[in-house]
Order: structure tokens, then sequence, then C-alpha cells
């Protein structure tokens, strides 16, 4: 699933391209995502320009000034700038096209991504006035998660990786982290002390800021704006390594379920 740095990698990428950009015309191919793309897409959007493109979270939001186009890549999403007259491959539901000849397409084998409309206060959509903090804002701290966490009983991963506390930080980023922060990812989220949040802020931070750097994470069908694979993947200390020594101390990896998510952890240098 792409996470937060492949959707702001994504995010740089198209903005190069596409802002202050007009709209020609919208291709609908497969209007059955996760949520139907609304007929009024169509409608209402030719002949509108692009005049800046968002993050939040893993939502992209297209500002235009009737409204915005709010896109989720899903589970196996991407965006592409093309030519407008590039031949569709298969599972291509969607193509904005522009009158400078080129278009963004939407790709999502899974269908589990959507691409919807609105022209209310774009923050007030229900999918994003209930998101925590940007993790890598001034407003994340490591004493938002600790007055966040009290008597919370839920493993401290899955605490991390719930958007009303902080959006964005997804199953990859969320072992690498709390790796780098010597956390058990089973630990009880309100057992952890202030000085040990404050650190997990600074790690996911961190790790965040590489990744997004690094062009995200490759796995099975991450691919960025300009049809590359990410990189990041190469620098994962634990995600993925289970039975492979710790880079720190060079015991094993362990791995485990925790939340019906892969997890992995040094039981040693984590605690």
């Amino acid at each position: 699933m792409p996470e937060l740095p492949e959707v702001e990698t994504t995010r740089r990428g198209i903005t190069l391209h596409l802002e202050g950009k007009v709209i020609k015309t919208v291709i609908v191919r497969e209007k059955r995502l996760r949520w139907q793309i609304p007929d009024i897409l169509a409608v209402i959007l030719p002949n509108q320009q692009i005049q800046q493109i968002h993050r939040r979270g893993k939502y992209l939001l297209f500002e235009c000034s009737a409204g915005h186009v709010l896109i989720h890549l899903g589970m196996s999403g991407s965006l592409q700038v093309l030519p407008s007259n590039t031949p569709p491959k298969k599972h291509a539901h969607l193509d904005i096209v522009f009158t400078h000849g080129q278009c963004l397409r939407y790709h999502d084998p899974r269908r589990f991504g959507c691409v919807l409309w609105t022209s209310d206060p774009i923050l007030d959509h229900p999918l994003l006035i209930n998101l925590g903090p940007e993790p890598l804002s001034a407003a994340f701290t490591g004493k938002h998660l600790h007055h966040k966490a009290q008597g919370r009983r839920v493993a401290v991963k899955n605490y991390i990786m719930n958007s009303h506390i902080v959006v964005g930080v997804g199953n990859i980023y969320a072992n690498e982290a709390l790796f780098l922060a010597g956390i058990h990812p089973a630990c009880a989220a309100g057992s952890i002390s202030l000085v040990r949040y404050q650190r997990l802020a600074d790690m996911i931070k961190q790790v965040l800021s590489a990744a997004i750097e690094m062009g995200g994470t490759t796995l099975r069908d991450f691919t960025d704006s300009a049809g590359k694979p990410g990189y990041f993947k190469q620098a994962l200390r634990v995600y993925g390594r289970a039975g492979n020594a710790c880079v720190q101390c060079g015991n094993s990896v362990l791995g485990q379920k925790i939340g019906q998510r892969a997890t992995y952890y040094c039981p040693v240098c984590q605690c």
C-alpha cells in the first residue's frame, strides 16, 4: 500500500507538471472504485485550472477554483503524468486530460482507492475532518503522543498507525521508527514515558523524511509519477528482515503479527 512518503513523492512529482495547467476533459473508464467516481467530475472539471496540489495524510487534494478533487491511492493505486495520446493499459481507470497535451492517469488494479469531488471547504470533508496532525509538522510532538496515550492498552505500533492520533504512519514506517526509538512494538501505548515518546516522535519524523527524500518504498505496486520505483527499501533496518541479523546488535530480527499486520523487531534493542 502506498504510504505517506509514496504519496508525498507522487505529489511533488505531479506538481511540477500540473500546477497552473487547465483541464480539457475527463475520461472515466471504470467508475467503480472504493466509492464510485462521481459523474459531476466530467462535467465540472473541464476549463478548471489546477491551482495547487496539497496532501493531507495519504490524500492528494487538487485545488481548483470551484472546489477540490480528492484522490486516495488505496492499496495499489498510482498516478502518472503522460502524453494524453498514450494508450491506456489495463486498470487505467481515469484520465484527467489537460489543454497542453498531457494527462494525469489514475491506475489501480485492486480498485480500493478513490477519486472524489467537493465544492465545500476541503478540510471539513468527512474523510479529513477527524484526522490527527501531520507527522512532519510542528503540531506532532512526543507530548502529543504521550497525552493521547494515557490509559490506552493498545499496542504502541497500532497506536501510532491510528490516523486519529497522527496521519500517515503506515506499517513499514511504524516498524522502522519503533526500532530506532528502541521501543518494542507490542508495548502498551499508555505505559510509555514522555521521554520515550519524544524520541519516538523524532524517529517518526526522521524515517518519513528520509523515505520522502529517497523516493518512497518499493514493495510490489508503487512507482512514482515518472514510473520509477522508490529506493527506501534498501535502507530498511527491520521491516521484512525476520531471521536476519539486527544491524545494531547482531541478534536475529523477529517477526509476528500485531493487529493483523506484519511486525518486525529486535528483541534485544527494543524493550
